[in-house]
């Protein structure tokens, strides 16, 4: 039986065919570098520790597909069940289409990943591999974070594309400009690493800026205690005034920022960008006690 990839035609004749012209709006940038796909799926094999790395099992979602250049790798490497998340119309077609050439691997779900519960679909391992629109990569990611942040065993592990400056903020350390609230939130839940960079150029059209593919390991257990709700309270209000001293920055939490401080011995004195995650984490819960109080 012939490779199914063999059969299937170029990606710029099925962009060519159903009009896929990239739309601004919905932040599409179109990769057709079929190198650059693979790579990110062998790159997610290696990553991801067994036997999540083994795409042949449980569940791997897709979002943004687009024309379905990523989509392509991943059914190429194997993937057993691929569930394929895309709210442009137009691509849904092209991906019907690729779906007919793997029967039985490819589900397309025509949605806005926004109101989707990812962490349902499918069986485990569930993984999400994805090339994200940049408009909605923020707000994806931390809504899978409150996923794992409930169930750690909710997904295996996270492959994605950020605009490189994003990806400097999950990675980021303290006493470092890219280092803030998603920093924070990020590195207290999954294990972060950059995996590489994509120059804009392998994009149709360009971005305005590299992209880079990092990797997300959920934790088994949070860094530290702590109720996300709680540390999200703290860190939008330490950040939020990132150059004032904690002691200021943190009365517009309509508490008693000096107490909060004292009961972690965080010093008045600091500022957001100088703690460690775990002291984040100290004062979420000591917030978390007043507020009880």
């Amino acid at each position: 039986m012939p490779d199914p990839e063999s059969r299937l035609p170029p990606l710029r004749d099925v962009i060519a065919k159903h009009g896929l012209n990239a739309r601004k709006s919905l932040g599409q940038h179109f990769l057709f570098d079929l190198n650059l796909t693979g790579r990110i799926v062998r790159t997610a094999s290696q990553f991801l520790p067994p036997p999540a790395g083994d795409l042949t099992l449980g569940t791997v979602i897709e979002i943004g597909p687009g024309p379905g250049g990523l989509t392509r790798a991943l059914l190429g490497a194997g993937t057993g069940n691929l569930v394929a998340i895309e709210k442009d119309h137009r691509c849904v077609a092209a991906l019907a289409e690729l779906a007919d050439s793997y029967p039985g691997r490819l589900e397309v779900r025509e949605t806005d990943a926004l109101t989707l519960d990812a962490a349902r679909i499918g069986a485990a391992p569930r993984r999400i591999i994805a090339n994200l629109p940049y408009n909605i990569s923020t707000p994806l990611l931390l809504r899978w974070l409150a996923d794992v942040a409930h169930d750690p065993a909710a997904f295996s592990g996270f492959v994605l594309m950020f605009q490189s400056e994003v990806a400097d903020r999950l990675t980021a350390r303290p006493r470092s400009k890219a280092y803030g609230r998603l920093s924070v939130i990020t590195q207290w839940l999954c294990h972060v690493q950059p995996l590489f960079e994509v120059p804009a150029r392998a994009f149709t059209p360009p971005p305005k800026v590299d992209s880079t593919v990092v990797g997300l390991r959920p934790r088994p257990k949070p860094l530290a205690a702590a109720d996300m709700s709680m540390l999200e309270r703290v860190t939008a209000a330490a950040f939020g005034q990132r150059r004032k001293m904690l002691r200021q920055s943190l009365k517009s939490l309509g508490t008693d920022a000096g107490a909060l401080l004292t009961a972690t011995g965080v010093p008045e004195t600091a500022r957001a960008e100088e703690l460690e995650v775990e002291e984040f984490c100290a004062l979420a819960r000591a917030l978390a006690n007043q507020t009880a109080g």
